[in-house]
């Protein structure tokens, strides 16, 4: 399979699932204006955008500063904060637009204690399609970092590093 049918076929997967959510969020506003009324429906959809925006400029702060702060500090949960602010984005993005499934969505990403779970679900699912050997933990070994062998001085032959000498012991280049 060549690596254009493999992104045609994420694509036609994407838009697939697009599709699938712009009718099932048709389908749930007809049934909620049915239930409330069109009026108060088209209320409810203007407010959820509303306390969408609101979240995300409240929570997009919060987890804006929190990168910052890990990158400066150059802490081990960079990662995760990149994370939150990427599901904070998302979130957001899924409260402005209209439509309740995406709302209630958005509303799992903005939120902090939900958050995590969605992330820790994300996760999972990408981890489940990564390669065997791409998976967590991965280890890897460098030749630079790897113990150098010991050699007994009388029955082996000295260490020997090929390499090329590029300055004089003044510190000049020898070229």
């Amino acid at each position: 399979m060549t690596s254009s049918r493999v992104g045609t076929g994420v694509g036609r997967r994407i838009r697939i699932a697009v599709g699938l959510l712009a009718l099932a969020e048709v389908v749930v506003f007809v049934l909620v204006a049915q239930w409330i009324g069109a009026g108060a429906t088209v209320l409810l959809a203007l407010a959820t955008s509303a306390l969408g925006w609101a979240l995300l400029a409240r929570q997009g702060t919060r987890a804006l500063t929190e990168l910052r702060e890990s990158a400066r500090t150059r802490s081990p949960g960079a990662g995760r904060d990149l994370g939150n602010a990427g599901l904070v984005a998302v979130g957001g993005l899924l409260m402005v637009l209209p439509g309740f499934i995406g709302d209630l969505l958005g509303l799992l990403c903005l939120l902090p204690g939900t958050r995590s779970l969605v992330r820790a679900a994300l996760t999972r699912l990408i981890t489940s399609r990564l390669p065997v050997g791409l998976r967590p933990p991965v280890r890897v070994d460098s030749v630079r970092t790897a113990e150098v062998p010991r050699h007994d001085a009388a029955h082996a032959a000295p260490l020997v590093i090929e390499g090329e000498v590029l300055r004089g012991p003044d510190g000049r280049p020898l070229r």
